[in-house]
């Protein structure tokens, strides 16, 4: 696939759109060995299909959200099902006209849109209801993300934009793990509690995922494998095994059992009497040895 942007997986089979559609939305299913098997084809005509993703029953969610001349009113989200049956949902920005290349689908259905934002951080936004087919939804920016330029080396641009703009983002089977990508980098969050919002917020683990030339597509095995691919007709699907675990949340540490408040108290066994009152005691022997040279003195003198 020559302009890869969207990847997903059920551990069988890969599932690929291109951002040239060509007037029909098309989506390619690979076996493991990347040979293309079938095409689930969508009677619907996308502006810019940038991302995928697939829920647990299989439906597949195109992410018609790439706005590079900032020219569109509205974006949408495609709902297709494994026999080409699609539903089109439109979507408004509260704040202008943003292009975008992620999408991650929550444990709840909820959808949330990652912009792409060559200054400061990426936006992200989800619908404020339910989705519609016969009119468009509006959304509401609910979190930032911003990343750190790193020296990780691979995209299509010169400078410091590659490692910063967000190109795609997916999320775990189980929705505990979600994950952003640049064209150089993946970022893994947390999600321990089911709340995408929150977890955007804390601190990822970063995997780099060097020499991608336009690195866009990622995705989650079910057992936890992270996949990334690049545009460019020959290029790998990356597979880094264990990515999900290494973004769990630290087992907190072992708590010791309070005892009922009935139970007898049982204080630390206290230290001596000697050494517990040893400033006393030197105290008292450095009196008693004045006192001593004081009578020796005297004594002298009356001799």
């Amino acid at each position: 696939m020559q302009e890869l942007s969207g990847l997903t997986s059920d551990g069988k089979q890969f599932f690929a759109v291109s951002d040239s559609d060509n007037g029909t939305l098309r989506i390619q299913v690979m076996g493991r060995d990347c040979v293309v098997t079938r095409t689930i084809t969508a009677p619907v005509d996308p502006f810019d299909v940038e991302d995928l993703a697939m829920t647990p029953d299989g439906t597949l969610w195109a992410s018609d959200t790439g706005d590079n001349n900032k020219s569109r009113s509205t974006v949408a989200l495609h709902k297709v099902t494994p026999a080409g049956a699609v539903e089109r949902f439109r979507l408004t920005y509260p704040d202008g006209k943003h292009d975008a290349e992620a999408l991650i689908i929550d444990k709840s259905g909820t959808p949330f849109i990652i912009t792409k934002e060559p200054l400061g951080s990426a936006l992200v936004y989800r619908p404020t209801g339910p989705l519609r087919t016969d009119i468009s939804v509006p959304m509401e920016q609910v979190a930032r993300v911003s990343l750190s330029t790193t020296d990780t080396p691979g995209g299509p641009l010169e400078g410091t934009l590659d490692s910063r703009l967000v190109t795609g983002a997916a999320s775990t089977a189980d929705g505990t793990v979600v994950a952003l990508r640049t064209y150089t980098d993946a970022y893994l969050y947390p999600v321990p509690d089911g709340d995408v919002v929150k977890a955007l917020a804390g601190d990822p683990v970063r995997i780099p995922l060097p020499d991608e030339p336009q690195g866009e597509a990622i995705a989650f095995d079910p057992n936890g494998t992270l996949l990334s691919a690049s545009e460019g007709a020959g290029t790998p699907i990356r597979a880094v095994e264990g990515a999900a675990a290494l973004a769990q949340p630290a087992v907190p540490a072992t708590t010791t059992t309070k005892p009922p408040a009935d139970a007898p108290s049982q204080a630390a066994p206290r230290p001596s009497s000697s050494w517990q009152n040893w400033p006393l005691a030197l105290s008292l022997g450095g009196l008693v040895l004045v006192a001593a040279l004081v009578i020796g003195l005297r004594l002298r003198r009356r001799a």
